[in-house]
């Protein structure tokens, strides 16, 4: 007979059915640590099983811009309950100097848009993060996020996109990044080429790494500002079952989708990007992951929310309301997504998705003034 512990797994591997599962813990409420808001999450399961949840700590008020520092809380037991929140970044040289605000601001250092990826191949994660939309550090955990090496900065990485656009802002995902086959780091990445501190206009990349984080290089632009691509931005990406990777970006566009486009090693040769009518856009940041159950499945977060009108039709580039956080599943590669699940049906805004071992999918987001973690099954996804 099975044991308890063994159950889950053998269940996900000889693919019969569980129940439903749904569960939901408080990760990083307002208020805890002396932080005004926490904002921005991203989501990692490690190599060995620990999950690492961080996010943006903006300590004085919930602007995108202030007083922000990097926050983490680890679990071991698969997302049920989490250690102390751990400040982890920026520990290098202060660079102050707040853009938006006129006095005070000076004093201020803005750490944003953090991003982990998990190396299979050595173990470790690498961990990025920009200071000020300005500058971009990378750092290394062996020791599964208990501590980090001191931030190297790779801003230099950045500067080929500058033969497209002469960019002011950069940021990184913000969420997760993943690594294929052949042991390629991908990071998405935007980067904005208004004025200073500006996040408008901006088109969206990625950056990667061949040698396990220890150099990073620009890859080609996926998603140009051009045409009917209104400043595309905040980006996510999975792999496919061939390898090849899908990038899917938010933008200001007048369809209100999310924008698609496949690269067979999430650094060149993008398709010509397109409109996916299922994956609705209410200009917020979604999360896209990879389920091992079988080749193709993927899993994707985001409001299911659209700006309409009193007649209850479409407006283009409509901003939907930043509410009813819904659960999306393919069964092929992303191609189409008949099951759509609400997760959470109120405020509800950015979130990233995790994968464990056993199948469990793990969504951390944004639930009101808190970020939640939720911990569900494709069955629960597929459920009545």
């Amino acid at each position: 007979m099975f044991s308890r512990l063994l159950l889950p797994l053998f269940l996900f591997i000889t693919g019969l059915h569980a129940e439903p599962l749904l569960e939901k813990t408080d990760v990083f409420p307002a208020g805890m640590n002396g932080v005004a808001r926490y904002r921005i999450p991203g989501i990692v399961v490690t190599a060995k099983g620990t999950v690492l949840a961080y996010s943006e700590a903006r300590k004085n008020n919930s602007s995108d811009w202030g007083e922000i520092e990097i926050h983490l809380r680890r679990s071991t037991d698969g997302g049920k309950t989490w250690e102390a929140g751990k400040h982890i970044a920026h520990f290098g040289d202060r660079l102050e100097g707040n853009p938006r605000k006129k006095e005070g601001g000076e004093h201020e250092q803005t750490v944003n848009n953090p991003i982990a990826i998990v190396d299979h191949e050595t173990g470790a994660i690498e961990f990025l993060y920009c200071i000020n939309y300005a500058r971009c550090y990378s750092m290394r955990s062996t020791d599964d996020g208990l501590t980090w090496s001191a931030p190297v900065d790779i801003t230099a990485t950045f500067e080929p996109f500058r033969k497209h656009y002469d960019w002011k802002v950069i940021a990184t995902g913000p969420g997760h990044g993943i690594q294929l086959k052949s042991g390629r780091l991908v990071v998405p990445i935007w980067l904005a080429y208004g004025e200073t501190g500006d996040h408008s206009p901006s088109a969206a990349a990625t950056i990667y790494s061949d040698d396990h984080g220890k150099t990073w290089k620009a890859g080609d632009l996926a998603v140009p500002n051009e045409g009917e691509f209104k400043n595309p931005n905040e980006t996510m990406l999975a792999t496919l079952a061939d390898d090849s990777v899908m990038l899917v970006t938010r933008s200001v566009s007048k369809p209100n989708r999310k924008i698609i486009t496949i690269s067979p090693n999430g650094a060149t040769g993008w398709s010509k990007p397109v409109f996916h009518e299922q994956l609705w856009e209410p200009i917020c940041m979604a999360s896209i992951v990879a389920h091992p159950s079988k080749p193709g499945t993927l899993v994707f977060s985001n409001p299911h929310s659209l700006g309409l009108d009193k007649d209850g039709k479409e407006i283009p580039a409509g901003r939907g309301k930043r509410q009813n956080l819904s659960i999306k599943l393919s069964r092929d590669d992303g191609k189409t997504w008949p099951v759509n699940k609400t997760l959470d049906a109120g405020p509800s805004a950015y979130s990233d998705l995790a994968v464990q071992p056993d199948g469990t999918v793990l969504c951390l987001y944004e639930q009101a003034d808190n970020i939640a973690c939720a911990r569900f099954n494709l069955d629960w996804i597929t459920a009545p």
